[in-house]
Parts: C-alpha cells; structure tokens; sequence
C-alpha cells in the first residue's frame, strides 16, 4: 500500500470499523435514535451536534477535494439545525457516512506527491497533515460519543 492507501484505509477505518481501538461512527451510532441522539447529558454536546461537527469538517475537506475553495468556519462547526423527526436523524448520520466514504475515496486517489502540497491555502498546512488531522478528530469525538451514548442509555 503507498500512503494516500494507508491514510484512507485509517480514516476509513475511525468510520466504519477495523482501526486499532475496534471502536467505529457507523457501529456507535447503529441503534442511536434520534431521541438518544439529541439528548442533553449535562453541560456536553449532544451526539446528534458531535456528528454534525465531525462531519462539517469532513465535508468542507471532501470540497477541496473535489476542485472547490476551503469554506470552513469553526464557529459554525457547531451549528446543527434542529432535528425534529426520526428521518431527520437518519438523514444526518446518512450524509455523515456517504460523505466520509466520498472523501475516504478521494484520499486514497490522490496523487502521494499532493500529500507535502499546501491544502487550500499554506496557512493550513499540508494535504497529509489535514488528512492525519481530520481521521485525529473524529477519533477524538468518537470517543465522545462513545461515552454520552453510554449515558444516555444508563439514564433510560
């Protein structure tokens, strides 16, 4: 394997399974419904902001990719409309697993010379450190997750 492969086999593997941790989105969030999805446990996000969030920035990556200019903002990195039916829900964790198998794609397309080029712009480094840094944070947020999941269905 070259190394677009095995960075798109690692950021395909945080989403669908296969990684080192044996935790993955798609399995973490099978059987989450949209009431345990929106659910506030404290003062933390719920599960249905965090997949918004992890996959805001997947999107705007999967853009650049596809030939666009980088339009990303962190402030509204949070920003999740309110889901108000089941579909809703599902529509969301959808958009988050086609849009990451979009992107896994393009990564292990991509020419392992780009991988040193500036992505979008040199204030934002490398096409590998974006790479690296998108499959790092939804890991980080995975394990979030991980955990609200565990507490909402011990609060049932």
């Amino acid at each position: 394997m070259n190394s677009t492969q095995l960075l798109s086999k690692h950021f395909r593997d945080v989403h669908f399974g296969g990684n080192w941790t044996s935790v993955n989105l798609k399995d973490t969030l099978a059987g989450v419904n949209r009431q345990q999805a929106t659910t506030k446990v404290h003062d933390l996000n719920t599960i249905a902001v965090l997949v918004f969030h992890i996959n805001y920035y997947v999107a705007a990556i999967l853009k650049v990719f596809q030939g666009h200019a980088l339009d990303a903002h962190d402030k509204f990195s949070f920003d999740l409309p309110a889901i108000a039916t089941e579909e809703e829900w599902q529509a969301l964790v959808d958009k988050t697993l086609t849009e990451a198998t979009q992107l896994a794609v393009a990564i292990e397309n991509l020419a392992e010379e780009k991988l040193v080029q500036d992505f979008a712009d040199p204030k934002y480094g490398s096409y590998y450190r974006n790479i690296l840094g998108v499959t790092e944070h939804t890991h980080y947020h995975l394990g979030q997750i991980a955990i609200i999941k565990k507490m909402v269905l011990a609060e049932k």
